[in-house]
């Protein structure tokens, strides 16, 4: 039987200190491995022993296989656990610790380089049994074999990368005129993303539900399955709320979709963790998606339901041990529901966001997965996720109450997240009666507005710079001065918006702002506990110099004090002025100067958190400065082109 007793863990962020938790519990020594970006960072902090990899680019350090395996042989590590993305499904990654003398915990090289290609493993699928989606899966890649192929399958389709994963090199066309242009968008991404630019073509079904079944299978020829979990609640094909059970599973569809899971498995010899991924349509048909061939970001909700550490399970089936369970054993309790937590704007179409974390306080009472730390960067070079946080409950409904309490008590502050989005997922009547399909953030959440910030809110920041300024000039007085009858007039910038508004001070620590009487009861740079017209609350802040991060009700706001900034002209929205919109690298640049360009032609792409992000021109004009190349690596906010 293999033997381990020190495991690197080929991974970063939340995964890593997932991984580690339970490796340290059950006795195992761990080894991190970090870019320079990742010095700092939480799972470095967490590792018995930890090694620099490279610099933050992936290609140079998390997917540069011989940095790591170097890594294994300084610290002695003697198994490899790839948790997921990056090299977990990379056949020659295991291919390579299994020939530097290191378990591998994953499945056999064979089953990742199979089902790890949606084209090979739809073959596959297809001879086993499985129920597939009509669609092409040749190796002939011409675009003019894909677009014979797509009249054939008919629209709307879904174009996908055959390597990828997590939305990357997928899109859904509509149209014949549109085909072309995806098609080179989604070979792009695919080959930036996965080092491959092979496609597959499927039949899109409609409003269907994204129905996944977690396999284990040991080396002793033992397959079982542990249940289902729903991922239908997603954007850009990137899963955001995932759930267990299946709100409309029955005990007859489980049985059936587990069984093709199970052939599914038993055609690649599966050993480890896997998961079989379905399409299910409202007639209780099921389709196979793909599989993947390690632990999912979604495995918690399957752990708590079932009472089970899979990454326990992973180390005993890497070390030669049978499955603990057989099929009869596996029983399911309560419901478990799960949010990612993403560093993104929804409101600007889902645009990666950048920056230092000012503050950040999981809630208590759940589960929270994360690789956080307070005044940690978010960089470009990585995925945006930032975090889970994961609920159970007796019922579907308990659980998502108490998710829904927990994501508005997490206090992240500094940067842009999906917290606000999540609490309005949560929310959503229909989420509520678990009456939703893959289409349902596209359906009811098309066009995100940024919330107005709102009197009472706009009330409190005014208040909190007020309290501050009023401390740290006049502590004795503690806020008193001469003319307390003249109101102090403060200009608050929120977003593009500028607010004017004007503190009457009536008391020590009680103002009126507008219509909203504040009684500050207490202010230490974290947290405020103010009476706000007779309702006492608690509200984390975060105070950064001119800079007034606030999270209320779920929902982070940054107000600037721009009282005492000297007003300037805006820019004018038709000045033709392209900005990045976050850091990352420029990896196109489609016009030089000189040229004739029009409102909404394609300028150039930035990649960024390893996605493709297209900028087009705002007008019509000449090209008259481009200030990049294509390689160059950009901050957020930098002018990259002018038209004039």
């Amino acid at each position: 039987m293999p033997s381990f007793n020190k495991i690197l863990i080929a991974n970063r962020g939340e995964i890593a200190c997932r991984i580690q938790r339970t490796a340290q519990a059950l006795g195992y020594r761990t080894v991190a491995v970090y870019s320079e970006a990742d010095a700092d960072a939480l799972h470095v902090h967490m590792a018995d022993e930890a090694v620099n990899i490279g610099p933050a680019p992936v290609q140079q350090s998390y997917l540069n296989i011989p940095a790591i395996l170097e890594a294994a042989r300084l610290t002695g590590a003697d198994a490899v656990h790839p948790g997921y993305g990056f090299l977990s499904e990379n056949p020659e990654f295991a291919k390579a610790c299994l020939a530097a003398g290191l378990v591998f915990i994953g499945p056999s090289a064979h089953a990742i380089e199979l089902m790890g290609s949606k084209r090979l493993s739809k073959i596959a699928m297809l001879a086993a049994g499985v129920p597939c989606i009509a669609g092409y899966q040749g190796s002939t890649q011409d675009d003019a074999t894909l677009q014979s192929e797509a009249e054939r399958i008919g629209y709307p389709l879904m174009i996908k990368a055959s390597a990828g994963g997590g939305g990357r090199g997928m899109r859904l066309v509509h149209t014949a005129a549109q085909l072309l242009e995806q098609l080179h968008t989604a070979r792009s991404e695919a080959l930036n993303a996965f080092g491959s630019d092979e496609l597959i073509l499927e039949q899109a079904l409609i409003a269907p539900r994204h129905v996944e079944i977690q396999l284990f299978g040991d080396a002793h020829g033992n397959l079982i399955y542990l249940g289902e979990r729903d991922c239908s609640v997603q954007r850009r094909h990137q899963k955001v709320i995932e759930e267990a059970p299946c709100p409309v599973m029955t005990s007859e569809l489980r049985q059936a979709m587990g069984e093709a899971a199970l052939k599914a498995g038993r055609a690649v010899e599966y050993v480890g963790a896997g998961t079989v991924e379905f399409l299910l349509d409202r007639d209780g048909r099921f389709y196979f998606l793909e599989m993947n061939t390690r632990l999912q970001v979604e495995h918690p909700v399957t752990e708590l339901i079932t009472g089970l550490d899979l990454v326990d399970w992973q180390l005993q089936i890497a070390a030669g041990q049978p499955l603990p369970l057989r099929q009869e054993q596996v029983t399911l309790s309560g419901h478990a529901m799960e949010v990612r937590l993403y560093a993104e704007d929804p409101a600007q179409g889902f645009l990666p966001q950048t920056g230092e974390v000012l503050r950040w306080e999981p809630a208590a009472g759940v589960r929270v997965d994360h690789g956080l730390l307070a005044s940690q960067r978010i960089s470009p070079f990585y995925d945006p996720m930032l975090g889970k946080i994961i609920a159970h409950g007796a019922t579907r409904e308990e659980a998502r109450r108490k998710l829904l309490r927990a994501v508005q008590d997490c206090v992240l502050l500094g940067i842009a997240s999906n917290q606000r989005l999540l609490v309005d997922l949560l929310e959503h009547p229909q989420f509520v009666a678990a009456d939703f399909s893959t289409g349902f953030i596209a359906e009811h959440f098309s066009d995100i507005a940024r919330p107005a910030i709102s009197d009472e809110q706009l009330a409190v920041a005014a208040a909190l710079f007020y309290r501050h300024s009023a401390a740290a000039h006049h502590p004795a007085l503690a806020g008193w001065r001469n003319n307390a009858s003249v109101p102090w007039t403060y200009r608050l910038g929120v977003d593009e918006q500028r607010h004017e508004v004007s503190v009457r001070v009536l008391a020590q620590d009680h103002v009126q702002v507008g219509a909203v009487d504040i009684h500050i009861k207490g202010s230490d740079g974290r947290w405020a506990s103010l009476v706000i017209n007779g309702i006492r609350r608690r509200l984390a802040y975060h105070l950064h110099g001119s800079q007034l991060w606030l999270l209320y009700s779920g929902h982070s706001l940054c107000v600037s004090n721009q009282t005492q900034t000297v007003a300037s002209r805006e820019e004018a929205a038709s000045s033709g002025t392209v900005k990045a919109p976050m850091d990352g690298a420029i990896t196109l640049l489609q016009v030089q100067e000189g040229d004739v360009v029009s409102k909404g032609q394609l300028l150039l792409v930035l990649e960024a958190m390893k996605m493709e992000h297209p900028l087009k021109a705002g007008i019509d004009g000449v090209v008259k400065a481009i200030a990049v190349t294509a390689g160059d690596q950009v901050r957020n906010r930098q002018v990259l082109l002018q038209i004039e």
